[in-house]
């Protein structure tokens, strides 16, 4: 089996990188070749015994969506993107690589004819919805998203499932939610600020926390985000029906709700490092995202999320900090 990765030199590019390459399989096939791409090159997988090639692409630059589609990989994991933040902040730069990135790739599929017919795993996002919302958000729900990242993987979440429609592709669109604790430095994602007051506080650095605490959101660990993806690369046709986009399964919590389980999982100490500095573009941003989830078709085709906010801080101190808290 042949697998492409877009946006692999990200942080879930890299997890999901190495999942496939721990198990060595995908769907029961054995994994013997793997594209990794991204606008920085990739680091080679460790332990990988196939052919593993690493390219540095801009899936919006001319001819680059045919080179990577050029091998006909039989399973696509199409992550690149640029997150919420920055695509607000830069219009043109978020709708060229977050829109014209992800048509130029279902193009390229399409262009190589009607023998080839991969599965795409599409990682959209919450941020597709708008409100007024209901209590909890069902995948029926309208998309009206109220920020251009939302819009941009709107429009993404309609080409894929057109594309599927037609034939062209198995197309199956990942709903992520905020994916927290993320490792490593922060991202320029208006959401960053959900892992940054876990993250840092654990390794003994101050927080900034630019929200109110009763700001409520819907989040996974980067373990289930992963897990989401391969779970979506094996789901059939038939089990999908027509709507090929599904919201995932998350933790529904508050900031303070959040910070309680720090303080449980890591005492009052870490929990101290929280210091509070509203930011309005922030504030602005999250305030037009949804919170909570009606997942029952997701759970349903099982997928799976921890139970607890508890949960995903402990498996940060699992996965990053090989269960040591800095004091």
């Amino acid at each position: 089996m042949h697998i492409l990765i877009t946006g692999a030199a990200g942080m879930i590019g890299r997890k999901l990188t190495e999942r496939l390459v721990k198990s060595g399989e995908l769907n029961g096939q054995a994994i013997d070749r793997l594209t990794l791409a991204d606008v920085v090159a990739p680091a080679a997988p460790a332990g990988f015994s196939g052919k593993a090639e690493t390219l540095t692409s801009d899936l919006s630059a001319a001819g680059e969506a045919q080179r990577l589609v050029a091998g006909r990989p039989d399973v696509i994991f199409h992550l690149a993107a640029i997150v919420s933040g920055e695509a607000e902040l830069d219009f043109e730069k978020g709708y060229r690589i977050n829109l014209d990135g992800t048509r130029a790739l279902l193009e390229a599929v399409r262009a190589q004819g009607e023998s080839y017919h991969p599965k795409f795993v599409f990682t959209s996002s919450i941020a597709v919805f708008g409100a007024p919302f209901p209590d909890a958000i069902p995948d029926e729900f309208h998309l009206t998203p109220l920020t251009s990242y939302g819009t941009q993987k709107a429009i993404g979440e309609l080409l894929l499932a057109d594309f599927t429609r037609r034939g062209f592709l198995d197309g199956v669109g990942v709903r992520l939610p905020s994916i927290v604790v993320r490792p490593g430095k922060p991202n320029k994602a208006a959401s960053g600020f959900f892992s940054g007051i876990i993250r840092e506080p654990l390794a003994g650095e101050e927080a900034v926390l630019p929200v109110d605490e009763s700001v409520l959101h819907w989040h996974a660990s980067p373990r289930s985000a992963v897990g989401f993806l391969v779970h979506a690369a094996g789901l059939s046709r038939e089990s999908l029906g027509p709507r090929v986009n599904l919201t995932m399964p998350g933790v529904c919590c508050t900031v303070a709700e959040q910070i309680a389980a720090l303080k449980r999982v890591a005492g009052e100490k870490v929990a101290a490092r929280i210091r509070r500095t509203p930011d309005a573009l922030v504030m602005r941003i999250v305030a037009g995202w949804p919170s909570r989830f009606d997942a029952r078709r997701a759970l349903a085709l099982g997928f799976t999320v921890e139970k607890s906010f508890d949960d995903i801080i402990r498996a940060h101190i699992e996965d990053e900090l090989g269960g040591r808290i800095a004091a």
